[in-house]
């Protein structure tokens, strides 16, 4: 079902051997290290771009695999180098932790899928498996493999550069965008249909999301569709995190026929799949070129 639906989002793409360079990543070639969650990152270099380009990564939600889905097609047109990087996403956060009466657990179960370090009772993973991990591994693999194409320059020795790159995603992805934004000073942050992470019996927002953050508020965006289910936690998440109304997007087209699902939530993805929502993209990831505010 995961390459059925990476296949899905390739065709979605209208991609053909003319535009931008795509690439695929195995993780455990980049680094044998890595035992799991081994589906390809992929990478999507857009041509001409300037040296300074910033990269714009995606993180897919749970049970999701990296795709050159239309979303990331647009970003990259907007001039960013992309990376969809694969990372170990299930369980999901929210299957774990609303129950659980630690009002840490959300976020030190984020630190250690994001870091590989913390005490999370709830998730485990080494640190060759975490995210930070995984994209540096990643780029240095691209800037083996292809050194014209500039992907070395995100790297500060063994960390990300973060000052150069765009964290975003989806679901369980975006609560990890927002994690690494809250940690870091990234240039851009770009959130889908989450985070949601709650605590107590009233389900109120986790402790993390209200936390100081290092990249400048003005700096977010975030957008969700007024009728999947869970909109009714990710819009109080979103205030606890300080954005403002400017900063988010509520999407409310109905379904179109072709990308109608079974699925029990089916307006949860679909901000990153309808292209009628293409000028909503262009406004949260705003041009490449533009400088961090």
């Amino acid at each position: 079902m995961k390459r059925l639906t990476a296949l899905l989002l390739l065709s979605l793409t209208g991609q053909t051997d003319a535009g931008p360079a795509v690439h695929q990543v195995i993780p455990s070639e980049a680094d044998p290290a890595i035992g799991a969650f081994d589906d390809p990152s992929v990478a999507i270099a857009p041509p001409g771009l300037p040296a300074d380009a910033p990269l714009a990564i995606f993180l897919p939600g749970t049970n999701g695999i990296p795709g050159n889905g239309p979303l990331l097609r647009v970003v990259a047109q907007q001039g960013y180098r992309v990376l969809s990087l694969m990372y170990n996403d299930s369980p999901a956060v929210v299957g774990k932790c609303p129950r659980d009466p630690d009002p840490a657990c959300s976020g030190d179960f984020r630190e250690m899928r994001i870091q590989g370090t913390g005490k999370s009772k709830a998730v485990q993973n080494s640190a060759a498996e975490s995210i930070d991990a995984r994209l540096v591994s990643t780029l240095r693999k691209l800037d083996h493999d292809y050194p014209g194409e500039g992907w070395g320059r995100y790297l500060d020795g063994d960390a990300p550069r973060w000052g150069n790159i765009l964290v975003s995603g989806l679901s369980q992805g975006a609560g990890m965008a927002a994690w690494i934004a809250k940690r870091h000073k990234v240039r851009r942050v770009v959130l889908f249909s989450s985070p949601w992470d709650s605590t107590g019996a009233d389900s109120h927002p986790a402790p993390w999301l209200s936390e100081p953050s290092a990249t400048p508020i003005a700096r977010w965006q975030a957008a969700y569709n007024a009728r999947e289910n869970t909109a009714n936690l990710i819009a109080p998440a979103y205030a606890a995190l300080g954005l403002g109304k400017a900063q988010i997007h509520i999407f409310t087209l109905d379904l179109p026929q072709a990308l109608q699902t079974r699925s029990p939530n089916p307006y949860h993805g679909i901000g990153i799949r309808d292209l009628r929502y293409a000028p909503q993209w262009r406004a949260m990831y705003g041009k490449g070129s533009s400088a961090a505010e």
